[in-house]
């Protein structure tokens, strides 16, 4: 009988997808092909954060769940993401991303933050993300963020993931800051991780963009004259009912 740990059927059996950052060949083209149709219809550079869900769920032959937890609104087999928009550089080398609200007083019942130190405070606001986490752990085997970094003409993108991940408290330091502003720092590196604002108690993580991804280009598109696509669509006044009240 050899020695070692033996070799089992289901050690590989729920495989994420594809490996991190090593997106489909064709998610790029599906993006692009997204975005011009944003810019041609709306004639603006609006995407939502909803949309951009739908558009990499769509991308990857996922499925769209456009969830309240926010871990994972986009699904494929045992791997789900959670989906962020941000405005920036596509050479940011850091990303701010709103990750909650995180409440004290709906969570904890808490109205009264001086009578908890900074470090207390902090601890709950990553106990309702952890606790977040741990519910989404527990259904989905791989847990990632996709981020899309956005020009402000929405004609450049960068598209990265990571690994969602649970944080120890006792890992960071908190302190206010002259806004009133709770923040976190990395008690080894003292660098800047978390940030949550009392007042409408709005969570935010900041990620370090990896070496990894995608930028996307697009050309501009005309934006679409709407008479004529009412009129290739065959609209007629049948396709309105109106009503008076009142």
């Amino acid at each position: 009988m050899s020695e070692g740990s033996p070799r089992i059927r289901t050690a590989n059996k729920f495989k994420p997808p594809f490996a991190l950052n090593k997106f489909p060949k064709s998610l790029g083209l599906n993006i692009g092909g997204a975005l011009v149709y944003i810019l041609a219809t709306k004639g603006r550079p609006d995407l939502e954060g909803n949309e951009w869900e739908e558009i990499f769920a769509k991308s990857i032959g996922a499925d769209w769940k456009n969830s309240v937890l926010g871990l994972d609104d986009v699904v494929l087999g045992s791997c789900a993401w959670g989906a962020k928009t941000v405005k920036g550089k596509i050479s940011s080398k850091r990303v701010r991303l709103i990750s909650g609200r995180n409440s004290l007083e709906y969570s904890y019942k808490v109205k009264n933050l001086e009578t908890f130190t900074t470090n207390e405070i902090g601890k709950m606001v990553l106990s309702i993300w952890n606790k977040r986490f741990n519910d989404a752990s527990k259904e989905y085997k791989h847990l990632r963020t996709v981020v899309m970094v956005k020009s402000q003409d929405l004609l450049e993108v960068l598209v990265f993931e990571f690994l969602t991940v649970g944080y120890k408290p006792e890992n960071y330091n908190w302190k206010w800051n002259g806004r009133g502003v709770l923040e976190g720092f990395d008690t080894t590196t003292n660098q800047h991780k978390f940030s949550w604002q009392p007042t409408g108690t709005q969570f935010t993580i900041i990620e370090t963009v990896p070496k990894q991804g995608l930028i996307i280009k697009i050309k501009k598109p005309k934006k679409l004259n709407r008479e004529k696509v009412l009129k290739e669509l065959g609209f007629n006044e049948k396709w309105v009912t109106v009503t008076r009240v009142g």
